[in-house]
């Protein structure tokens, strides 16, 4: 490994929670975490999964959530950030949200999360509980967004 790739940044997949804290910048979103965040986005290795919309657009549509624009005009804002990219939901990603070889609540957000993380070897970046929990048995890199 070279000293650059040493120094380079963890891929890191944001939670949906912590894409709308780091676009809003938000106060809930921790200092460790935003650096993580702002030194990842400056080498274009944040990313979304396609589940996250998804997970935005029910929260608007629920009146859980209350964003300044149109649910679809806030997203593609988002995603059009520098240093965010999209990841796709592959069929191996969707199968292995439902294989898990670990016991994991029934969520398919979350699982989707998870098995999104697994498959592009990515620290998922989220103050979940019990998400941060399940990485911290070693099952999946995880950051705390609060932290």
């Amino acid at each position: 490994m070279t000293g650059s790739e040493r120094d380079r940044p963890p891929l890191l997949l944001v939670d949906t929670h912590t894409f709308i804290w780091m676009v809003e910048k938000a106060p809930q979103l921790g200092a460790q975490a935003a650096e993580m965040l702002n030194r990842a986005g400056r080498e274009n290795r944040i990313v979304v999964s396609s589940i996250t919309p998804w997970e935005i657009g029910l929260l608007v549509s629920k009146g859980r959530l209350r964003l300044g624009a149109d649910v679809m005009q806030w997203i593609r804002e988002a995603l059009a950030k520098p240093g965010v990219r999209l990841a796709q939901l592959e069929p191996e990603i969707a199968v292995a949200s439902t294989r898990l070889p670990f016991e994991m609540h029934g969520d398919p957000a979350d699982r989707i999360l998870v098995a999104t993380a697994r498959h592009l070897g990515a620290t998922l970046v989220t103050a979940d509980g019990a998400l941060l929990a399940i990485a911290k048995a070693g099952h999946f890199g995880a950051l705390d967004a609060a932290a």
